[in-house]
C-alpha cells in the first residue's frame, strides 16, 4: 500500500541577514556594511522561492534576521510582495516581522501593515541605558518605546525580547528591567539569558578576562524572577524562554516547538519539508552567488528516520510547558515515550527535573532551570 502523501506545510521563515552592525555576542547569519547588496538579494529570494513551483498558502510567516527592518520602505514592500506571491496568507494568519527598534520608522511599519503583518517582535533585550551599551546595542530605551507606539498605532501586535545574565547586571536592575518592559504593555516577552558562542567577540573577551559571566546562581535567581514577576502580571508562561498574554503566543515558533514542517529562504535559512531538513549556506555573498547561479543554496541536508523525528517532537515538545501527552506522542509518531526514551525518561523523574503523572511529562521548576543539558541524551 502507498504510503500516505505528507500535507504540505503550513509556515514559511525568511531569513533577511542585512545588519548596520554585529552586536558582540550575535552569532546568527548576518552581514554588514553591504547594502548594495539588498537589490541582488531581493531577485535571489524571488528565485529561490520560485523553486517551489507552484505557490504554497501559509497560516503562519516570520521575518527573522539580521534585521528585516533595516531594508528601506520601498524594498522591504519588495520583499513582502515577492513572498505573498509565492506565499499567500490564509484567513486568520499570524505574520510576524522581527525589527530593531532604532531602525523602525512610521513609512516601514505602515508598509508591514498595508501587506498585512499582524506582529512586531522588537529586539529590544534591555530598556536600561547602561545594559544597552554593555550589550553592543545601536538603540535607546526611548527607542522601544516609540516603536511600541508605532506598531500600536498600526493596530499590530508587539513582542520584546530580552536578554539577562549580562556581566555587571544585579537582580534589581534584571527587576527594574521587567518592569520597564512590562510598563510598555507588550503581547508577549521572550527573556533569554546571555549565551557566549564560540567566535563572538562577547567570547573573546571573556577569554580575555574583559568581560566576566554572571555567577550560576546569580542567574538562575534572575530566569525564576522573570517567570515569577511575568506570571503576577498576567503572562502564561508557556515555553521554556517565552510568556504572552492569554491567546497571544507565537503561533509560528509553536510550529517549531510541535515538530511540524515549514518552508524556508534566504541566507542560513533552514526548512523541514517532506521529513527532510535543510540547512541554507550561511554566507550571504556565498548563497547570492549559488541561487543567482540557478545552483541550490543548501549547505546541510538530512533526511530524518521516523525515530529521530520522534525523539525531535520529544524534545521540542518538553520545550513547552505543557509538556507532551503520552497518547497524542504515540499517535502522531508511532512511537510509544516509554519505548522511545524510557530509562532517560526516568531518571530525570527521579532526579526531579520533569514530573509524571501517567498521562503526560513536564519539565518542573528545577527542570526549566538547566533543560539544555538533557536534550543530547534525549535526541
Amino acid at each position: 500500500m502507498p504510503a500516505t502523501p505528507r500535507p504540505a506545510p503550513r509556515s514559511a521563515y525568511v531569513h533577511v541577514p542585512f545588519c548596520k552592525h554585529r552586536c558582540g555576542y550575535c552569532d546568527f547569519a548576518i552581514i554588514t556594511g553591504r547594502d548594495e547588496l539588498i537589490g541582488p538579494f531581493l531577485t535571489a529570494i524571488e528565485q529561490e522561492l520560485s523553486w517551489l513551483g507552484a505557490p504554497q498558502p501559509v497560516d503562519t510567516l516570520y521575518f527573522g534576521g539580521g534585521t528585516p527592518s533595516h531594508l528601506p520602505a520601498p524594498q522591504l514592500a519588495e520583499l513582502c510582495d515577492a513572498v505573498l506571491r509565492w506565499h499567500p496568507l490564509a484567513d486568520g494568519h499570524e505574520w510576524t516581522v522581527e525589527v530593531n527598534p532604532e531602525t523602525l520608522t512610521a513609512d516601514r511599519v505602515q508598509t508591514l501593515a498595508e501587506r498585512g503583518v499582524t506582529r512586531l517582535s522588537l529586539g529590544s533585550q534591555s530598556l536600561n541605558e547602561g545594559k544597552l551599551r554593555t550589550l553592543d546595542r545601536q538603540h535607546a530605551a526611548a527607542d522601544v518605546a516609540q516603536g511600541v507606539d508605532l506598531a500600536r498605532r498600526a493596530g499590530l501586535e508587539v513582542s520584546l525580547d530580552l536578554i539577562f545574565a549580562v556581566p555587571g547586571e544585579t537582580l534589581g536592575l534584571w527587576q527594574r528591567d521587567l518592569a520597564s518592559a512590562l510598563a510598555l504593555h507588550p503581547d508577549h516577552l521572550s527573556t533569554y539569558g546571555l549565551t557566549w558562542e564560540r567566535g563572538t567577540r562577547f567570547a573573546r573577551r571573556r577569554d580575555r578576562g574583559e568581560l566576566a559571566p554572571v555567577a550560576e546562581e546569580l542567574e538562575r535567581q534572575m530566569y525564576a524572577a522573570a517567570i515569577e514577576t511575568l506570571a503576577a502580571a498576567g503572562f502564561e508562561h508557556y515555553e521554556v524562554s517565552n510568556f504572552a498574554r492569554p491567546g497571544r503566543r507565537s503561533r509560528h515558533n509553536e510550529v517549531y516547538w510541535r515538530g511540524d514542517e515549514y518552508f524556508a529562504v534566504g541566507p542560513g535559512a533552514a526548512r523541514y519539508v517532506g521529513g527532510v531538513r535543510e540547512t541554507n549556506h550561511r554566507s550571504t555573498t556565498t548563497y547570492l552567488k549559488r541561487v543567482l547561479a540557478g545552483s541550490s543554496p543548501v549547505a546541510e541536508r538530512e533526511q530524518l528516520s521516523a525515530e529521530r523525528r520522534a525523539r525531535e517532537r520529544l524534545v521540542f515538545g518538553l520545550r513547552r510547558l505543557e509538556g507532551v501527552e503520552r497518547r497524542t506522542f504515540a499517535a502522531a509518531t508511532g512511537f510509544a515515550l516509554d519505548g522511545l526514551a524510557g530509562p532517560s525518561l526516568q531518571r530525570f523523574i527521579a532526579w526531579g527535573l520533569l514530573s509524571d503523572d501517567g498521562q503526560r511529562i513536564q519539565l518542573t521548576r528545577e527542570g526549566l532551570y538547566i533543560c539544555d543539558a538533557m536534550w543530547p541524551e534525549l535526541l
